[in-house]
């Protein structure tokens, strides 16, 4: 039973910032923008947020954890927020290939992230890894009283802030899609931008916007990698592959904020499963790390096969909309 308790628990935890990765990049691509820069983004937003931290706590003599957190969630949303601003005026303005920019903005953002985490390591004296732990201590602080029910605590009430934080992000996305105005005319632009165009929705703002948030979204779960995760520690390339787990979830969920919530907690426990099979060697256990692509590919499959438009994406993904060329 104890085993089972902490692999759901890491799971959970492993799931989180690939939840960020999906809510964000969904929002993306309801507008019909296929970002592919979201992991680059995600350590933008991980970067910043370790580096907003990082100054405040050196800049005075007793920081408060509660204004460095908050100062480090300001951080990382805000440069993903730019990162996803970078890709709009590139694909929307200036009409580059959305494939290639979005890889070139991981390439970006991976390089962005690594150097100033190297730079701050040598700036602090250290070699290879810095540390904000009293930041850090903000977002891993748990729910009180509630986290020390057995079982039941232990399971939904004993992770940090941000881990709630992407469950109601979720939900909230989920609402503003199904429920509001501007989220059908999001849906719109997506579909048939040219049709939303005709019908009076200013597309441009919208692709924009949700781009841009999207991608500020997405960077949270950076944040919360380097923050709630390891603690506010930062290590050169530490995310691995969850930002492509993140654009995974999105197809897995299809295009769903709801599904994409019990989606990451699965594709989060398939990605460390080998560590509770033992006898596994190195060959077996990258084997392993696949099974929340070949899931993925699964329903994609059979996605296709059933045809049935709800859980399929925008007609307008990735298709570039140029108003003066209707």
């Amino acid at each position: 039973m104890g085993t089972i308790l902490i692999f759901i628990q890491n799971a959970i935890a492993q799931g989180i910032g690939i939840l960020y990765g999906a809510t964000g990049e969904i929002l993306t691509e309801k507008s019909g923008n296929l970002n592919l820069g979201v992991p680059g983004m995600m350590y933008m937003g991980g970067i910043a947020g370790l580096i907003g931290a990082f100054l405040y706590e050196n800049a005075v003599a007793e920081p408060v954890a509660a204004v460095g957190m908050l100062i480090s969630l300001l951080c990382a949303f805000a440069c993903a927020t730019l990162g996803g601003l970078i890709y709009s005026v590139l694909t929307i303005s200036l009409r580059a290939n959305q494939n290639v920019t979005g890889l070139a903005l991981t390439t970006f953002g991976v390089g962005f992230g690594n150097f100033f985490g190297g730079s701050l390591s040598r700036l602090a004296g250290g070699v290879g890894q810095i540390s904000v732990a009293t930041t850090a201590s903000a977002y891993r602080a748990t729910i009180p009283i509630l986290g020390e029910i057995p079982v039941v605590g232990e399971v939904l009430f004993s992770y940090g802030f941000l881990t709630y934080l992407s469950i109601a992000a979720a939900l909230a996305l989920s609402y503003f899609l199904n429920k509001t105005r501007q989220g059908l005319n999001l849906r719109a632009v997506g579909e048939n931008p040219g049709t939303a165009d005709a019908a009076g929705i200013d597309v441009t703002r919208y692709k924009y916007l949700a781009t841009c948030l999207g991608g500020g979204i997405a960077g949270l779960g950076g944040l919360y990698f380097v923050m709630e995760y390891s603690g506010g520690t930062w290590t050169n390339n530490g995310f691995g592959d969850r930002g492509w787990l993140a654009v995974a979830l999105v197809i897995f969920a299809q295009w769903k904020p709801v599904k994409a919530i019990w989606g990451s907690i699965l594709f989060g426990g398939l990605y460390i499963l080998y560590l509770y099979i033992a006898g596994l060697g190195r060959s077996m256990q990258e084997i392993f790390k696949m099974l929340p692509y070949v899931v993925t590919i699964v329903v994609l499959v059979l996605a296709s096969l059933r045809k049935r438009r709800e859980n399929q994406p925008p007609q307008g993904l990735g298709v570039a909309y140029f108003r003066e060329d209707r």
